[in-house]
């Protein structure tokens, strides 16, 4: 049985089909499982400094989070978002392990920074587990509600 391999690129780094892999579960998530179409690519995959956070078992992608730096979604603070665990692996804690190994990654390469993300108001719960807090009343987000989240630094 394969092991799970973790891997961290930039988007100059990613290969075409770690590209195809990551789009294909972006949507198979959050636009056919989730009913909600909405402009997925948003110019900010290809920045830079955005890092892409993916665990493989052999060739099948199980987990997704995008990094950005500060000044790129929000001014002030890094931000983790697209965050997906495939139906296949889920209830298995892979998904507190993205979200460990994300905030592990903001930290080295924002450290004087907080991290802040949009969260499906139905996951508030779940990035509470990892000290984010509530920072916004709930919002709609292509029609999903969603509720601004902090982790702060302090």
């Amino acid at each position: 049985m394969n092991s799970i391999r973790w891997q961290v690129k930039t988007f100059a780094q990613l290969s075409t089909t770690e590209l195809y892999d990551l789009l294909k579960l972006r949507i198979a998530v959050f636009v056919v499982e989730q009913t909600c179409f909405y402009q997925d690519l948003d110019d900010k995959d290809i920045v830079a400094t955005t890092l892409h956070l993916m665990a493989y078992k052999g060739d099948e992608l199980l987990t997704y989070a995008r990094i950005v730096a500060p000044g790129v979604s929000y001014q002030a603070q890094a931000s983790i978002g697209r965050v997906i665990v495939s139906e296949k692996v889920r209830g298995l804690k892979m998904g507190h392990q993205l979200m460990e190994k994300a905030i592990v990654l903001c930290g080295e390469h924002w450290p004087q920074h907080d991290i802040k993300l949009a969260a499906q108001q139905h996951l508030q719960k779940y990035y509470q587990q990892h000290n984010f807090e509530t920072i916004s009343a709930m919002y709609l987000e292509d029609d999903i509600p969603h509720v601004s989240m902090l982790f702060s630094r302090l």
